[in-house]
C-alpha cells in the first residue's frame, strides 16, 4: 500500500474516483450545492485524513492533473465559436459587463480586507478569487500572495457562483441568456461556466468567453491596484 501511495498514480486515481463519485451524486440529486468539485475535494480530504496520508504524497499525482487546467479551459472556446454571431452583435455590452464585473470583484476584496483589517499578504491572495485557477495562481505569485490560499478562494467563489448565481439572476429577473452567461463567467470562472452550460448553449458560450477576458482585465487592474493593498 505504501509503495502505491508514493507514486503519482495514487493522486491521479484518488482524484478521478472522488470526482466520479461527486458527479454521480450530483446527477442523481440535481442540487447545485452538491457540486462535483466540492464533493470530490471533501472526499479526498477525508480519505487523506482517515489514512494519515501526507499532502506531499497526494500531490505527486495531483500536480500532474493540475497541468491540464489550462488546456481544459481553452476547450470552452468551442461553444463560443458556435455563438460567434451573437458575440459580434453584442460585443460592446458584453465587454462592458465583463469589465464592470472585474472592477466589482477587485473592489469588493479591497473594501472587505480594509473592513476586517486582513494582513496584506492575505488580501493580495484573495484578489484573484474570481478568475480561472491557472491565471489566478500566477497572478498571486506575482503580487506576493499565497497561491494555496488563492486556489481555495477561487474554488469557493466558483462554487458559490454556480449555486447562487442562477438564483440571483432569477430573483432580479435577469432573463437575457447573454447577460446570465457573462455574469456567471465573470464572477465564478470555470465552475460557474459548468452551470452556465447546463442553462443553455448561449449562456455557456458567453460564460466561456468571460473567463478569458475577465482574467486579462483582472491582471491589469490588479497590477495597477496591488500597491494600495
Amino acid at each position: 500500500m505504501r509503495e502505491l501511495v508514493d507514486t503519482p498514480f495514487f493522486g491521479i486515481i484518488i482524484s478521478i474516483a472522488a470526482y466520479e463519485l461527486g458527479l454521480i451524486l450530483y446527477r442523481k440529486t440535481k442540487l447545485s450545492i452538491l457540486n462535483p468539485l466540492l464533493i470530490s475535494i471533501a472526499l479526498v480530504m477525508a480519505f487523506l485524513a482517515k489514512f494519515n496520508i501526507s499532502l506531499d504524497s497526494y500531490n505527486k499525482g495531483g500536480d500532474i492533473i493540475s497541468i491540464f487546467l489550462g488546456p481544459a479551459t481553452v476547450i470552452l472556446a468551442v461553444p463560443l465559436y458556435k455563438q460567434f454571431e451573437s458575440l459580434k452583435a453584442n460585443v460592446v455590452p458584453i465587454t462592458a459587463g465583463i469589465f464592470a464585473g472585474c472592477v466589482a470583484a477587485v473592489s469588493s476584496v479591497y473594501l472587505l480586507a480594509r473592513l476586517f483589517r486582513l494582513p496584506q499578504v492575505l488580501s493580495l491572495s484573495l484578489i484573484p478569487k474570481s478568475i480561472t485557477t491557472p491565471i489566478g495562481i500566477e497572478l498571486s505569485k506575482q503580487i506576493g500572495g499565497i497561491p494555496p490560499v488563492t486556489v481555495a478562494a477561487i474554488i469557493i467563489t466558483g462554487i458559490m457562483g454556480a449555486v447562487l448565481g442562477p438564483f440571483i439572476c432569477k430573483s432580479l429577473k435577469i432573463t437575457d441568456s447573454i447577460a446570465v452567461g457573462v455574469a456567471l463567467g465573470t464572477s465564478s470562472h470555470a465552475i460557474g461556466t459548468t452551470k452556465a452550460i447546463e442553462l443553455g448553449e448561449v449562456e455557456g458560450a458567453m460564460s466561456g468567453l468571460s473567463i478569458g477576458v475577465a482574467g486579462l482585465i483582472t491582471v491589469f487592474i490588479t497590477l495597477g491596484a496591488a500597491r494600495f493593498f
